[in-house]
């Protein structure tokens, strides 16, 4: 029963969507040309209904969870790592010119509360929290906690609180 429940939550078929992306992206011409409807209509049902847009070009690593749906944005350059927590309305972006265009690198047991901002050519590191509505435009090293007040604040983490 777990599991047909997990299959409920709008999270869950946005990773569906992406990994089954990402598997056509990989197969021959006629497979694709048979599946890359399917693929279309699931990627636009999750952008529509769900309000959630992960392009197949994103590298995102194993356990990647969505949480709760809506707002959610991640360009298809960005690069994430294993077991990434990701609420509502989250964006990960590009931003820059010339040498400081590009998008985010975040790593590893990575935490991403509702509303935050992630963009620009930087690092996330490994066992970070990133508080609501926090703006992240700098390199974050690890085990940290970013929050948004007052103002752009980065704390080390305690070694009781590296579990996520």
């Amino acid at each position: 029963m777990k599991i047909i429940n997990c299959y409920r939550i709008p999270g869950v078929h946005a990773v569906i969507c992406l990994r089954f992306g990402q598997w056509l992206l990989k197969k021959n011409f006629a497979i694709r040309l048979f599946l890359e409807p399917f693929y279309i209509i699931f990627y636009h049902k999750m952008r529509f209904k769900f309000g959630i847009e992960i392009p197949r070009g994103v590298t995102v690593g194993e356990g990647f969870y969505i949480g709760h749906h809506g707002g959610i944005v991640i360009n298809s350059n960005a690069v994430i790592g294993k077991r990434v927590n990701i609420s509502q309305q989250v964006v990960i972006g590009v931003s820059g010119e010339g040498e400081k265009k590009g998008c985010p690198v975040i790593g590893n047991n990575v935490y991403i509360s509702p509303g935050a901002r992630i963009f620009g050519k930087i690092k996330i590191g490994n066992n970070v929290k990133i508080g609501a509505n926090a703006v992240v435009y700098k390199d974050i090293p690890d085990d940290s906690i970013v929050i948004l007040s007052p103002g752009f604040s980065i704390i080390p983490r305690k070694k009781e609180e590296k579990e996520i």
